[in-house]
C-alpha cells in the first residue's frame, strides 16, 4: 500500500509564525499536503498559512486542540499523520526524524524530544503526564506532552482524540495499551513559550484539568476492562 504523509496544523492566533511553519513544512520530501486547523482565530492567522500554501480548515468555533486536530485529519486520508504545532516557525523543518521510522515500519508512532537547554513550561503539568502515562502505558516517557508526532493514521481511528490538552497523553497512553510501538526521536524545536504571568499559569491549569480528564477516562477503561 502507498504510504501518503499528511501534515495537519492546529493553530488559534498564530498569524506572526504559522507561515513561516508552513513553509518549513514544505522541504520535507515525504510531506504530500499540509493542512492547517484555524481553530477560530481572531487574527489572520487562516489567512497566512493560505499564502504559504497550505490548505486551511477554518472552524467556526475554538474546539481546542483536540478538536482541531480530528477536524484536520477527517479532511484526509492519508496513512501517516505528521502532527505539528502552529508556533515552531523554521524548526518545523525537521520533522522528518519523526516520519522516517514511521514510514519505513520501525515504529508506530514517533514523538519529538526537544533538547532540555531550557525548562518545559513550569515542569508541573509535564510531570503529572508523566507519571500518569507509566501507571497506565507502563512506559515513562521523556517528553510526554510533546505535539510534534508521527502515526499510523489507524491508530486515531480506533481510538480517536481526547478532546484539548489532553490529546498528547491519550494519544500515548492509548498506543502503548494496544502494543503500538511508540519511539521518542530527539527534534530541535523553537516553541512561542508560555509567560510566567497570570495567563501563562491560567493556560497551565487549563491544560493539567484536560490532562487529568484524559487520564481519568482512561484509568476507567482499564477499570472495565480488568477481570
Amino acid at each position: 500500500m502507498t504510504t501518503i504523509v499528511v501534515a495537519v496544523v492546529p493553530a488559534r492566533n498564530e498569524a506572526a509564525r504559522i507561515e513561516a511553519t508552513v513553509r518549513a513544512l514544505s522541504t520535507v520530501p515525504a510531506i504530500s499536503q499540509i493542512i492547517v486547523v484555524d481553530d477560530a482565530s481572531t487574527d489572520d492567522t487562516a489567512e497566512r498559512a493560505e499564502a504559504a500554501g497550505a490548505l486551511v480548515c477554518r472552524l467556526s468555533r475554538r474546539e481546542g486542540k483536540g478538536g482541531a486536530l480530528a477536524a484536520g485529519i477527517a479532511r484526509t486520508d492519508a496513512t501517516v499523520l505528521l502532527l505539528i504545532d502552529g508556533d515552531l516557525g523554521q524548526s518545523a523543518a525537521g520533522a522528518g526524524v519523526l516520519l522516517t521510522p514511521v514510514v519505513n515500519g520501525e515504529a508506530d508512532m514517533t514523538i519529538a524530544t526537544p533538547p532540555r537547554s531550557r525548562p518545559s513550561g513550569f515542569g508541573l503539568v509535564e510531570r503529572f503526564a508523566r507519571a500518569g502515562i507509566s501507571k497506565l502505558g507502563g512506559v515513562s516517557m521523556d517528553r510526554p506532552l510533546s505535539g510534534q508526532r508521527a502515526l499510523r493514521r489507524e491508530i486515531v481511528a480506533r481510538f480517536g482524540l481526547a478532546p484539548r490538552f489532553g490529546v498528547e497523553v491519550g494519544l500515548t497512553i492509548d498506543a502503548l495499551r494496544a502494543g503500538y510501538r511508540v519511539l521518542e526521536v530527539p527534534m530541535e524545536v523553537e516553541h512561542t513559550r508560555t509567560a510566567r504571568d497570570l495567563s501563562g499559569f491560567a493556560h497551565r491549569a487549563k491544560q493539567g484539568v484536560d490532562i487529568l480528564r484524559a487520564l481519568g477516562d482512561r484509568g476507567l477503561r482499564r477499570s472495565k476492562l480488568d477481570p
